[in-house]
């Protein structure tokens, strides 16, 4: 097989010559030979097929580290190289449609829509809303917490010998923008929030005498402003969505398990019995790379229910079983009684925390904690 000029491999390949050189500095396309004295590059056919996925992968927006990824997986098993650009497509997807949302409350704070004013000078859409917690079956303390208010709805837990205190003041932090923040603040209250809790969770970490690492708290709230929500989340908390009869989750767990689900190498069927499932990749830790929430906006139509839980509950009650309590309860009281009867009556090995509020039209949203 005879070998191609760099020229001849960047037309072939529909990769620029200088491209080519990046790409070979980077160790992601290495030439086939190198003239010792010219240093000049030669390419042979068979690389072709790996330059044309890296063209590819490059117009479509993929990171230069995950495309080498990619190449070496494709040159072993094709079939799992498409399932990973696949997962990574789906959470493009989703990160635009977060920025969409994002953009296009700007526009109306900037363009002086009412959409981007507070509650009280919407609508009459109100949340009626419920919030609780137990310590469960086996564990000695509750480090969980759940807070469900007027525009608020928060669900955290907590991990370590420290857990109750740092999922306490993630909720709490939460809380005290419930009357404040409006319209832009919606995005940056809760953001804020979540940083100020992660840094007093470094400066409490530094001050326990071996207690380096081993406890800090996840996050999922929810904070309305007219008819939008601002939801922010970090870790294996989830939110679901009851809209029109059908349920879905609304949040990605920042698991290992997870990531290898996005990346098609576990099912969701294996991932519940996998040895590493609790292992969080993001958490309010006090550090400051595990740390970065999710922070998108949502839009609330009458008839919503939203329900805010821990681990303890979806690790022990089915989905079918989550489903039908959503579809079912009269009231979000009922529902959060429901489901942590659901989870004792599995055996209860966890905390259990749940935050369920109804979008209605009228009448006034009174606080019931379970």
């Amino acid at each position: 097989m005879g070998e191609l000029t760099i020229g001849a491999f960047a037309r072939a390949s529909r990769l620029s010559p200088k491209a080519l050189r990046l790409y070979d500095e980077l160790g992601l396309l290495t030439p086939a030979r190198v003239d010792g004295t010219t240093g000049y590059r030669y390419y042979v056919e068979a690389q072709l097929p790996r330059a044309r996925l890296v063209a590819w992968l490059r117009r479509v927006g993929m990171p230069l580290a995950r495309i080498g990824e990619v190449c070496d997986l494709y040159e072993t098993d094709p079939p799992a190289a498409g399932l990973v650009i696949g997962a990574y497509w789906a959470r493009v997807e989703t990160e635009t449609a977060a920025r969409r949302d994002l953009v296009t409350f700007l526009v109306d704070q900037l363009s002086g829509k009412p959409a981007g004013k507070g509650v009280d000078e919407m609508s009459d859409m109100r949340m009626r809303y419920a919030a609780g917690t137990d310590r469960g079956m086996v564990r000695p303390v509750n480090q969980d917490t759940a807070y469900a208010g007027a525009r608020l709805l928060a669900v955290a837990d907590g991990f370590g010998a420290d857990g109750a205190r740092a999922s306490g003041a993630a909720v709490e932090a939460l809380v005290a923008l419930e009357e404040s923040v409006r319209g832009a603040d919606v995005l940056n209250g809760p953001a804020d929030a979540v940083d100020r809790v992660n840094r007093g969770n470094r400066v409490n970490r530094g001050n326990r005498e071996g207690s380096s690492g081993d406890s800090g708290t996840t996050l999922t709230a929810m904070l309305w402003t007219g008819s939008r929500l601002a939801l922010v989340h970090v870790g294996d908390t989830r939110a679901y969505l009851l809209r029109g009869g059908e349920v879905s989750r609304i949040t990605d767990d920042h698991t290992l398990v997870q990531s290898m689900i996005d990346a098609g190498g576990l099912s969701a069927e294996e991932a519940t019995s996998h040895p590493q499932r609790a292992l969080l990749l993001r958490a309010l830790d006090g550090s400051a790379d595990h740390a970065r929430p999710d922070l998108r906006l949502h839009d609330v139509v009458p008839g919503d229910r939203y329900l805010l839980c821990s681990d303890g509950l979806f690790t022990v009650v089915g989905p079918d079983d989550i489903r039908h309590v959503l579809r079912t309860a009269a009231e979000p009281a009922d529902a959060v009684s429901e489901l942590i009867a659901l989870a004792l009556a599995a055996g209860g090995p966890d905390n259990v925390a749940c935050a369920v509020a109804d979008a209605v039209m009228d009448g006034a949203a009174e606080p019931v904690m379970v």
